[in-house]
Parts: C-alpha cells; sequence; structure tokens
C-alpha cells in the first residue's frame, strides 16, 4: 500500500490523511448541507412544507435543494471514497494497451454517486412503489458492479445481475407504456431498452469525465421534460442524480482523480434508462416517443458503433477494444478535453432538440429534422470507422 500511494503521490495526486486538518470547504458544505436538509425534510415531520406558502412558480425552489443536497454529499463523499479505494487496493492499473493512464488511478467513485444519492433522496421524497424499486434495483447493479471492480466477476455472470435488476423494475411497475402494444411486448422492449442503456454508460465510461458529464447532461434534460409535464417524482430523482454526479466530475474530469468504476457506469445507466423509460412525451406527435434516445444519443451511439465494428472484425462483444468514437477522435489529434467537451455539447443539443420534438404537434417538420440528424450520424460513424487505430 505504502508503495502505490508514493507512486500516486509522485504524479502528483495527494493521498487523503487519516487525520490532520480538513479542508475548510467541508465545514461549509455540511452548513449548506444541513439547512437544505431542514428545509427538505421539515414538511414530512410537521405536515406542512415552508414552500408550500409561496406560489406555485417557486416549486423549482424545492427541485434545486435536492440538487445541491446530492451535490454537496457527492463533493463531501467522493474524496472519502477515493481514500478507501487507495487504502485497499481498489484501483485501474494501466495496460499499456486499453488503460493507457500514466498511474493507477482508484476505483469506488460509483459508490460516492450512489450513497450520495440515496441519502438525499431518503430525506427529501416520499417512496413509493416505483420509487423502492428503482433503489432497489439500482443497489443491485452496485453490489454487482463492486464485485467486477474487484475482479471477482465474468461478463456472463454481470449479464446475469443486470437481468435480474431489470426483472426487479418490471415487478415495481417501471415498464414502457406505449399504448398501441400489446403488453408483451412493452415487457420485451424494457428489458432491452434497460439492458441497452445499463452498457452503454459503461462502454462510453474509457475517457476522463466522459460519462458522467454526459449522463449529467441527460439528467438535466430528463428533468426538463419531467418539470414540463408535471411528473414531480421523475423530476426530483433526475435533480438528486445530476446533483450526485455534478460532485462526482470535480474529481473526475481530466486529469482523473477516481474512475467511476461498473459500480458507478451500471448505476447511473440503470438510473438513466428507467427514469427516461417512464417518462411522459407526448399524445399529439408519435415521434416525440423517440425522445429519450435523442436524450442518451451519445452513449447509444457508442454503444452501436462499437458493436458494429466488433461485429464486422468477428471480435466478441463482450472483450474491450479501441472501437469507441471517443478514442478514434483522439487519433484523428483531438485531446482528452476537446473530445469530452464536444460529447457535452453534442448531448445538450441532442436534448434541447428533444424537448423542442415533444412541445410539436405535427409530425411533418420533426421527420425532416430527424431524417436530417440520421444521415448526419451515419456520415460521422462512416468518416470514424475509417480512422486506423494501432
Amino acid at each position: 500500500m505504502k508503495n502505490l500511494e508514493e507512486t500516486i503521490v509522485q504524479q502528483g495526486f495527494k493521498v487523503p490523511a487519516s487525520g490532520g486538518k480538513r479542508s475548510p470547504f467541508n465545514i461549509n458544505a455540511i452548513l449548506i448541507f444541513s439547512i437544505s436538509v431542514i428545509t427538505l425534510i421539515y414538511p414530512q415531520l410537521s405536515g406542512h412544507s415552508i414552500l408550500s406558502t409561496l406560489p406555485d412558480q417557486y416549486e423549482l425552489w424545492g427541485h434545486l435543494l435536492t440538487f445541491l443536497c446530492a451535490l454537496f454529499l457527492s463533493l463531501y463523499g467522493t474524496p472519502r471514497a477515493r481514500e478507501a479505494a487507495l487504502r485497499y487496493h481498489i484501483v485501474d492499473k494501466p495496460d499499456g494497451r486499453l488503460k493507457v493512464q500514466k498511474h493507477p488511478v482508484p476505483y469506488l467513485g460509483g459508490m460516492a454517486i450512489y450513497l450520495a444519492f440515496l441519502l438525499t433522496i431518503s430525506l427529501t421524497f416520499q417512496f413509493d412503489q416505483r420509487v423502492l424499486g428503482l433503489i432497489l434495483a439500482g443497489s443491485m447493479v452496485v453490489i454487482l458492479g463492486l464485485f467486477d471492480d474487484l475482479g471477482a466477476l465474468t461478463p456472463q455472470v454481470k449479464f446475469l445481475g443486470q437481468c435480474l435488476a431489470v426483472v426487479v423494475l418490471i415487478k415495481s411497475g417501471i415498464v414502457i407504456e406505449i399504448g398501441i402494444f400489446p403488453d408483451w411486448l412493452k415487457l420485451v422492449l424494457t428489458v432491452f431498452w434497460m439492458l441497452g442503456i445499463i452498457n452503454a454508460i459503461n462502454i462510453i465510461d474509457i475517457m476522463d469525465g466522459l460519462a458522467t458529464g454526459v449522463a449529467f447532461f441527460a439528467s438535466l434534460i430528463l428533468f426538463g421534460v419531467a418539470y414540463l409535464n408535471g411528473a414531480d417524482m421523475i423530476a426530483t430523482l433526475t435533480m438528486g442524480l445530476a446533483g450526485s454526479l455534478l460532485g462526482f466530475l470535480r474529481y473526475n474530469f481530466q486529469p482523473a482523480q477516481i474512475y467511476l468504476g461498473d459500480t458507478g457506469s451500471m448505476f447511473i445507466g440503470l438510473m438513466l434508462g428507467a427514469l427516461a423509460m417512464i417518462g411522459s412525451y407526448s399524445s399529439e406527435n408519435s415521434l416525440a416517443l423517440l425522445s429519450p434516445v435523442l436524450i442518451l444519443g451519445v452513449p447509444i451511439f457508442d454503444t452501436l458503433f462499437v458493436m458494429y465494428l466488433r461485429w464486422r472484425k468477428g471480435r466478441s462483444m463482450f472483450l474491450g477494444s479501441k472501437d469507441h468514437y471517443a478514442l478514434r477522435c483522439c487519433a484523428l489529434g483531438w485531446s482528452v478535453k476537446q473530445v469530452v467537451l464536444v460529447s457535452y455539447g453534442v448531448t445538450v443539443i441532442l436534448g434541447l432538440i428533444a424537448l423542442w420534438l415533444i412541445q410539436q404537434p405535427s409530425e411533418v417538420l420533426p421527420t425532416f429534422v430527424l431524417v436530417i440528424l440520421g444521415l448526419l450520424t451515419l456520415v460521422v460513424a462512416r468518416r470514424l470507422s475509417r480512422v486506423k487505430m494501432d
């Protein structure tokens, strides 16, 4: 352990001491967090809300407080998770092939996000069957991811665990609701969607800050959809997730001091997939049903792109490779920060298009826009597929 800590310190990263003075920021964070918690938990203790005396338009402040609680919990918890990972050697070591970082980087970032989200939601939200199902399924993939980060699972066992988590979601009533589809088709689509998004976030987590930031902006867009539709449960959960992600991103952006690990990527994927799936989009424009695909377009694109290239080369879908769009952009001369920031920008643009799509009464203009987006996607995919990777 001492040699590992010395190596990381030499690379310019501090290993938190178990004693000594703490940063003044922690005191401020705890103070603000406490005030937020008192404000948010008060309604459950007294039977009425401090915010309820304000006009309806101030409901947004409640969501903001939820966001701040999760943010400060994540900011406080992430360094603690990093310290624990270092002390117990739960690190991602360079291998010279896919893992090209210069030094071992701690895992367990997913635990910080999970705990910040869980504590915030437990203090600010009245649980129902669907919320409990989400938390149980999320806890299952967190434990599954932790075992995988420790190297104790095969890809097949991990996939089976993901399937069991999806079954929990279905049993709690979290399924795709499209009226014209029979029940059996809704269940099949739910399984494919959830497994796809869980693994899409996992697949895109190959660069400092990429998966975390993309998920953060996707969460904000999902909050916008929920807020516009008056879906309070989804709005609260997306704000809790967004705050947890932003706090972690402070330490995950290049150069990353801690990684998500499968613990974090699978938890984020499950939450985003479920919250996007049960959202209300439009009863007038059937194309609005594609909004979740747009909001999560970046990880979906990377997953399909990687799967196609691996299939074309005759490689297993479960084995890692350099086929990701982000790595191919770097091979074209882009820096890591450029790739990550452009990915954030694309996520925001696709999310805004999704919000616009939801509000369109006609399908004519949305059809034209979606066709243009599809053609642009094919052009980008074709260009990137020609990049030669070592």
